[in-house]
């Protein structure tokens, strides 16, 4: 059973393998074998249960192999690798500009051996970085070099940050993969379809427009279309607006006076009614849209690429 795990790519937890010889405890820095070499990583006591669970999993994250416990020469030095990753990252983005690449240098890591290079970078289309990588090998020698093209929601996942519910992105806290978001999503639900309420900072259209889109589908059923003719309790009148989780309607009566009911309590009917309603400024794009392609906050072959 496994004791330990290290948080790792975009905050998702991998099992320790820990040598007999290696005594380990909550919080402690290791040097552990990575799919991209030796890295240092913190190391974090698990869960009795979650142990438990991991040692039935088929499903499980590949476990990683502790190669030693982190000395203070070792946290030096890896205090020495963060900084060049900083100025390999400026060396990396002035080759691009020079080169006059269209592509966004995101994120440089360089692993614990220094074997091993990575720049992260998003790019709206195929990018030929031949004469780029040929120019890096001659900036950082005897090191392996990775180019490795990422999408906009990966840049957000990787980078990290918070989302406007105050809260940790959910690309860099738990959600392992991305789904598929198109604007109907938010018309559904009745939003405004404005690029500031319903995109996050990767660009994309917000990840947990998702989370709840179901509830509002089977809240929608039953309800009748804004500006369809009703008859309710009180008399005829025309929808003026539709309350999904609450199930409620609001309707305008004969008389001018807005009322609410439930949806059950009302039914259409095909009748003229003689009421002039006005409809809620959403599902449309305001003022703060303009000159936005609503279609670019879409899903899209540079959303994301899994490449992380």
């Amino acid at each position: 059973m496994y004791k330990f795990a290290v948080k790792y790519l975009k905050n998702t937890f991998y099992p320790l393998e820990v040598p007999e010889t290696i005594k380990l405890e909550d919080g402690q820095m290791v040097l552990a074998r990575t799919e991209k070499g030796e890295e240092a990583l913190k190391v974090f006591l698990i869960n009795s249960e979650i142990s438990k669970i991991w040692d039935k999993s088929k499903n499980k994250p590949a476990a990683f192999h502790v190669i030693r416990v982190l000395s203070q020469r070792d946290l030096q030095t890896l205090e020495d690798i963060k900084k060049e990753e900083i100025t390999a990252f400026f060396k990396c983005k002035a080759l691009v500009q020079q080169h006059k690449l269209n592509m966004n240098l995101v994120q440089c890591r360089i692993t614990f051996d220094r074997r091993k290079i990575t720049f992260y970078y998003t790019a709206p289309e195929r990018v030929d970085f031949r004469a780029l990588l040929k120019d890096l090998t001659q900036t950082f020698t005897r090191v392996r070099i990775d180019l490795r093209h990422i999408g906009v929601r990966d840049e957000t996942s990787i980078m990290e940050g918070c989302g406007v519910c105050g809260k940790e992105f959910c690309c860099c806290s738990y959600l392992r993969k991305f789904g598929t978001i198109n604007v109907k999503l938010a018309k559904d639900q009745g939003m405004p379809i404005a690029p500031g309420k319903i995109s996050g900072t990767c660009g994309r259209l917000l990840c947990c427009l998702t989370y709840e889109y179901s509830n509002y589908i089977d809240a929608a059923k039953g309800m009748p279309p804004i500006g369809s003719s009703v008859m309710t309790p009180d008399g005829l009148g025309k929808v003026c607006n539709l309350h999904f989780m609450c199930g409620k309607v609001s309707v305008k009566m004969e008389d001018g006076k807005t009322k609410e009911f439930a949806k059950g309590d009302i039914e259409m009917v095909d009748a003229d009614v003689n009421v002039e309603i006005d409809v809620p400024v959403m599902n449309t794009y305001s003022d703060d849209s303009e000159g936005i392609d609503i279609k670019q906050l879409e899903d899209d072959k540079n959303s994301s690429t899994g490449n992380v």
